[in-house]
């Protein structure tokens, strides 16, 4: 069975044109990302791509059920319930990329998932951020999204006694031991890195921009340009994952997008930038008489409103509520404050006409897609409902007016029996995406760990 083709896939002239202008390249990594955040696919031969670009490709429709290890979740129903049925995917229009990393050099093309009559796959994550950004174009509302990585470099070899490290400092070859944060002397001593990084961005057409040496040894942190079209901002962030890990592997380190990989040192968060704009481009966040605009004021609201329902999308995994701690910058309670970065809910100082939020619960572990689709949702539930938010934080506040899930069990119930994120994302694109992270949780239950083991081994 051949699919209907949906109305927003690729043109075959992208592909056309690029395979003019890039004799040779013989393969192509066909992407899709599942709702775990991991990029799943396989490599095409060129002669290939036109194909599917002309009639699309069948994939399973358990690609989207598995958990991160890539085992089926039977829970899911994308498995058995369906005989583990076909769906077809499409390629992303503007996706179409060279691999500058890889030798001899691959390209890339990412690509959605569809049932085979051409409506949406509920169950795919980008389908989630289209149904949100569709749900503000209809009121000629347009989010401005960008995103912000942080992220380790490791060693690509453990220690003697098995455990991760920080990366050596390339130049000097010393071991990287101290937090340096804001350290330029530390980012110079990774300048190959850092120069093959950018050079791979502008590649892509990616706008990377500002690097830093961020809060422990090892860690660094990426921005993005803001981006008018709110897929391309997660779109972003996906592409810059890959681009980081795939690099980090050819200069001889490992790149680490957990939570919180070190006890003792900062966790890793994905802070989420955010405004509306009109069909203009005019900011509607912008301040009015040198105030928050109402707007920007009931999307805050509507952002504490719904947070605890939202925090297994921003914290999906178990490692992720290791990130979260007291008198850090992960923050504990869905406080908001103007430069403040100890809040959940941070308002940026700057320029009043550039006025916008900034969501720091995310981890880096956690799925664009479903963060950006989480988030505008209850920017929209805010504005609709002229949700107030609570009084400001102007310095450190662990506010608990509003429960939090207290840790990733209690987040799954909550998000389990959440009417607004089944709104959010899809009822089904929920229910997926909870049922994969209660068999995560049943796996790591089950676990009887060497810490385990030693804590109370010889003593109880």
């Amino acid at each position: 069975m051949t699919g209907t083709r949906p109305l927003n896939a690729a043109p075959i002239e992208e592909a056309q044109a690029f395979l003019k202008q890039h004799p040779d390249i013989k393969g192509f990594d066909l992407v899709l990302i599942d709702p775990n955040g991991v990029a799943r696919g396989k490599i095409i031969r060129r002669h290939e791509l036109l194909p599917l670009f002309r009639s699309g490709r069948h994939l399973p429709g358990s690609i989207l059920g598995l958990d991160v290890t890539g085992v089926d979740v039977d829970e899911t129903g994308l498995t058995w319930d369906d005989g583990d049925a076909d769906r077809i995917a499409w390629p992303i229009a503007g996706s179409l990329v060279t691999l500058p990393w890889t030798s001899p050099e691959r390209g890339e093309v990412r690509v959605m998932l569809y049932e085979l009559d051409g409506s949406a796959m509920s169950a795919d994550p980008r389908q989630a951020l289209v149904r949100q950004i569709e749900r503000f174009a209809a009121k000629d509302l347009f989010p401005v999204l960008a995103f912000e990585l942080e992220f380790y470099l490791l060693n690509a070899e453990n220690d003697v006694l098995g455990k991760p490290k920080a990366a050596r400092l390339p130049l000097s070859g010393r071991e990287s031991k101290q937090s340096h944060v804001y350290s330029v002397a530390v980012l110079d001593q990774f300048e190959p890195f850092i120069d093959a990084l950018y050079r791979a961005a502008a590649a892509q057409n990616l706008p990377v921009e500002t690097i830093i040496s961020e809060y422990a040894p090892g860690q660094y942190e990426l921005t993005l340009r803001h981006q008018a079209n709110g897929l391309r901002a997660a779109d972003d962030l996906v592409m810059l994952k890959r681009l980081v890990r795939g690099l980090a592997l050819r200069h001889g380190m490992r790149a680490n997008f957990m939570a919180k990989p070190f006890a003792k040192h900062a966790g890793s968060g994905m802070h989420l930038h955010a405004s509306l704009a009109d069909p203009s481009g005019r900011n509607l966040f912008a301040d009015v008489d040198n105030d928050l605009a109402p707007m920007l004021r009931h999307a805050i609201g509507g952002l504490q409103h719904t947070m605890a329902d939202s925090m297994l999308i921003f914290a999906p995994n178990l490692n992720s509520w290791r990130r979260f701690s007291r008198n850090s910058y992960a923050p504990t309670s869905p406080t908001w404050g103007r430069n403040n970065r100890s809040v959940a809910l941070r308002v940026p100082a700057g320029n009043q006409a550039n006025r916008h939020l900034e969501h720091r619960s995310p981890g880096v572990d956690a799925n664009p897609y479903l963060v950006a689709a989480t988030v505008l949702a209850g920017i929209y539930k805010g504005i609709e409902n002229r949700i107030e938010p609570d009084a400001e934080s102007s310095t450190y506040s662990d506010d608990t007016r509003t429960t939090l899930p207290c840790d990733w069990s209690a987040a799954i119930d909550k998000a389990e029996g959440s009417d607004f994120l089944k709104d959010a994302l899809g009822a089904r694109m929920a229910a997926v995406f909870i049922a994969l992270k209660r068999a995560e949780l049943r796996f790591f239950s089950a676990e009887v760990t060497d810490e385990e083991f030693a804590y109370y081994g010889d003593v109880i």
